[in-house]
């Protein structure tokens, strides 16, 4: 299941800016790239760095401790190899929602 968080309006994603966010207990790195939204999380899969400042190549960010690259649309990492959740966003009315996946509960 999915369920879908609104990007907070005091959360300036304007042209060039970053952002970051939290939703199901993680950090969620927005960029806005020429204009289109990106979400992925925000730890590199490779020892947990933060992706929110790392160097913007395009649509592609460097992590700023071991310059692995990701694809910001969809998490692929340059070359293969590991990926970095990247989550589908809409801007509807001004209005920047990400779907994420439902977070699984303890049944306990």
């Amino acid at each position: 299941m999915k369920h879908t968080i609104e990007v907070p309006a005091s959360v300036d994603l304007s042209l060039g800016k970053r952002a970051r966010v939290q939703a199901n207990g993680s950090d969620i790195a927005l960029f806005n790239v020429d204009g289109q939204i990106y979400a992925i999380d925000d730890s590199c899969p490779h020892n947990g760095a933060s992706l929110l400042f790392g160097k913007l190549d395009g649509r592609w960010v460097q992590c700023p401790a071991h310059g692995l690259r990701f694809d910001l649309a969809n998490g692929c990492m340059r070359g293969g190899g590991m990926n970095v959740r990247a989550y589908p966003v809409d801007v509807v009315e001004g209005c920047i929602r990400i779907t994420l996946p439902t977070p699984i509960t303890d049944p306990q």
